[in-house]
């Protein structure tokens, strides 16, 4: 120390409580952001493969900070996720993926440097990736969320065609039906294109045949219920009901929606019974008893919003339906409720002046929060479109559905317990299409031991799939479908 310093006067530094207290909060926001970037555990991974998208989730119990790339060839995602170390549940992911999954080939998971972790998605093909984040929700932490879909979609009017062509090929379903006089002149481009593709001199090539194709269905009998099921039955209606059929010279198309499905679970019964299994379950023995129906002389043919254990938002669910111009949306759901008491199967439509009860309130408030639940990237949806797709429902529409789902309720009613005598109505954002007449069938209530039971038996689940086929065949009787020409 020199003898200048020496003698400059020592102040000591005492800083006021503002000072402290700004100190103390950015050390708070710095141990923070330190936790979200290094301090995150693996809760769970888990994989969806569908035909319309795979999804790869990662739950933790911090948000996850990632890097993505896209690589196209060969095609594969590259992803580096921050404050991560390998881990067993990490690793895990490589073993969950299926080898039918449609999009994803493979998992890598490996250590890319202290604290990051790089995931490889290896792709069966051209994808466009949705890589999003969500927030703790229901029985969920932090999820970070991928979604690829292949970048040539599925056209599901496309595959009701290649399907009812293999129909015909081997003998099912007739590939053109004969038109009625009453309808001659709106002919089907659906049939027609069959019809060309079935003529041994067509140019166009036919359909290749997958090996994997699942085997025709037997025709099924719909036991203790009025009305006959069969292609072959004469319906036993009164004169009037005969006078007001009339045969159509087109395909039938009813959309079936099995509810939840994927990262939501939907209700879940007493002895651990996952809605989104049920529901799943009784719409596909339902498509089998449609795709062997005829109704006035006209096919029939069911889409599925779903056809296995994944998650499709609710506005999604509508547009599907709509693309394939379905006749009919059928949504099939599993009750629950806070009493186990509960039972009964219900049949709801929708309503745009409030709900006809405080039961159906709430249930479409419950139903309503479907996509929260499951998971859906909101950056990706323009809200302004499916705002105006859930406010164009029609009186007629409504109408229709009111019609649809008393002969539903009647069919139920012959041999299972109804929780309301009428069709109830609320504002379920699933049946809002506007063109489309749609209910929403709560098969029973899941939270009720006896009535999970019940649905949980192949028995009961096939008695559920013939009153809902003869409450179909029972409003088409009445409401004849209008001549439709379906662009292919």
């Amino acid at each position: 120390m020199t003898e200048e310093a020496a003698h400059i006067p020592f102040t000591a530094y005492r800083p006021n409580r503002r000072t402290l207290l700004q100190a103390g909060s950015l050390a708070l926001l710095l141990a923070g952001k330190q936790h979200i970037a290094w301090g995150a555990s693996i809760m769970a991974v888990r994989v969806w493969p569908a035909e319309d998208y795979s999804r790869v989730t990662l739950e933790s119990d911090v948000p996850l900070k990632v890097k993505q790339t896209l690589i196209n060839s060969p095609p594969r995602l590259a992803v580096d996720i921050e404050g991560l170390t390998l881990s067993p549940a990490l690793t895990e992911l490589v073993a969950k993926v299926r080898a039918d999954d449609p999009n994803i080939a493979a998992i890598r998971v490996g250590q890319n440097a202290p604290n990051v972790v790089r995931l490889v998605i290896d792709l069966k093909q051209e994808a466009v990736p949705q890589v999003f984040t969500l927030k703790p929700v229901a029985a969920y932490q932090h999820r970070l969320v991928f979604d690829l879909y292949p970048s040539k979609a599925v056209d599901p009017l496309e595959a009701l065609i290649q399907e009812r062509f293999l129909d015909a090929s081997s003998g099912g379903t007739p590939a053109v039906p004969t038109p009625s006089s009453a309808v001659a002149q709106a002919h089907d481009p659906l049939g027609d294109l069959i019809a060309q593709r079935s003529r041994p001199d067509s140019s166009a090539p036919a359909p290749a045949i997958s090996p994997a194709a699942p085997p025709v269905p037997e025709a099924v009998r719909i036991a203790k219920t009025p009305g006959p099921t069969t292609a072959a039955a004469t319906p036993t209606s009164s004169a009037s009901v005969s006078a007001t059929a009339r045969k159509t010279d087109r395909i039938i198309i009813v959309a079936l929606d099995p509810g939840h499905g994927g990262e939501d679970p939907g209700a879940i019964g007493p002895k651990g019974t996952y809605e989104k299994h049920v529901v799943l379950k009784v719409a596909q023995l339902l498509r089998d008893r449609i795709n062997k129906t005829t109704v006035n002389g006209s096919p029939m043919r069911a889409y599925m919003t779903r056809d296995g254990d994944y998650f499709v938002p609710l506005a999604t669910r509508v547009q599907k339906a709509r693309r394939v111009q379905a006749d009919l949306f059928i949504s099939i759901h599993a009750d629950a409720f806070t009493r186990p008491s509960a039972a009964g199967a219900s049949v709801y439509a929708l309503s745009h002046k409030g709900a006809t009860s405080t039961a159906a309130r709430w249930l479409a408030d419950k139903e309503n929060q479907a996509d929260s639940i499951g998971g859906l990237n909101v950056r990706s949806q323009d809200k302004a479109v499916q705002q105006m797709l859930l406010d164009m429902s029609t009186t007629a529409q409504i109408n229709d559905s009111l019609k649809l789902g008393t002969a539903l309720l009647g069919q139920i009613g012959s041999f299972a317990k109804l929780h309301k005598p009428r069709v109830e109505q609320a504002g379920f954002a699933v049946l809002k299409a506007p063109d489309i007449p749609s209910v929403l069938i709560e098969t029973a209530f899941i939270s009720n031991l006896e009535e999970e039971q019940r649905l949980r038996s192949p028995a009961y689940q096939a008695k559920l799939a013939d009153a809902i086929m003869a409450g179909i065949r029972q409003y088409f009787i009445k409401n004849p479908p209008l001549a439709r020409s379906r662009s292919v």
